[in-house]
């Protein structure tokens, strides 16, 4: 237990000194602020011509009637996708610059177990999605309420916290394939890759049908209305789990076993 705590503090550590992890938090501010902004726009349009651009871009996006259920419905879509990429992100980040920063061989000399080693950075990862997934979610209702949208209710909110808390919690589980990839390719490039290619399959998945069997998908399915077509079902769940262990099971037999000259 001793030297978790010590390899936790540690990764926390380089976390909070390096320059990552505020324009992570910058980024999960930022999203939310555009959502609600393009919301006041639909609700008072003559603001479009007062921020120049930026909002002529913003009124020709469309959510449907301005309100919270299809603010919190745009938000919960949005976490989706972000969740992918920007949690996929911290985790390349966090075990891939160990490599790029050419660290790797003194943290493998060190008297410390490699699987304390491997946990205490999935726990740090773990830490830091939560955080920006806070940020996200007190940053959406903070910039709603300033934007004056209309039709709130605790009821409204209630569902969409559940809604963004499932979402959430899935989106970081598939972080664990990404750090094997980062770990296997001893870099960003390829987990970077892999995080788009996801993405895009995550999508084409839905149209044919095969989005509640495709892990990267689930998330997103969960946050639109179940159909005859396309519905999540306990498999769904299972096989985004396994897929979740599989990417730690790999990342620690990775760290543990190969070859690292």
């Amino acid at each position: 237990m001793k030297f978790i705590s010590v390899t936790f503090f540690v990764e926390c550590l380089k976390i909070y000194k390096s320059k990552v992890f505020w324009l992570s938090m910058l980024f999960f501010v930022f999203v939310p602020f555009m959502m609600s902004l393009i919301m006041l726009v639909q609700i008072h349009p003559e603001v479009s011509s007062r921020l120049g651009l930026v909002g002529t871009k913003a009124s020709m996006l469309r959510f449907g009637e301005p309100g919270w259920e299809n603010y919190f419905s745009f938000l919960s879509q949005g976490i989706a996708a972000i969740g992918l990429v920007g949690y996929g992100f911290v985790t390349s980040w966090v075990f891939g610059r160990e490599y790029s920063d050419k660290t790797i061989k003194d943290i493998l000399a060190l008297p410390v177990s490699r699987a304390y080693i491997v946990l205490s950075k999935f726990m740090v990862i773990a830490v830091w999605c939560v955080l920006l997934t806070v940020i996200f979610y007190a940053s959406s209702i903070l910039f709603g309420r300033i934007a004056g949208i209309p039709g709130w209710s605790y009821q409204v909110l209630s569902t969409f916290t559940l809604t963004f808390s499932k979402v959430s919690v899935l989106s970081i589980l598939l972080c664990t394939p990404v750090a094997f990839l980062a770990s296997y390719s001893k870099g960003y490039l390829l987990p970077f890759a892999f995080i788009i290619l996801t993405l895009m399959l995550a999508n084409f998945s839905g149209f044919v049908g095969l989005g509640p069997y495709f892990p990267w998908a689930v998330p997103g399915i969960l946050t639109v209305p179940p159909t005859e077509e396309i519905h999540l079902n306990t498999a769904s769940y299972i096989i985004l789990f396994l897929t979740g262990i599989a990417g730690y099971l790999g990342t620690l037999g990775w760290w543990q076993y190969a070859d690292h000259k």
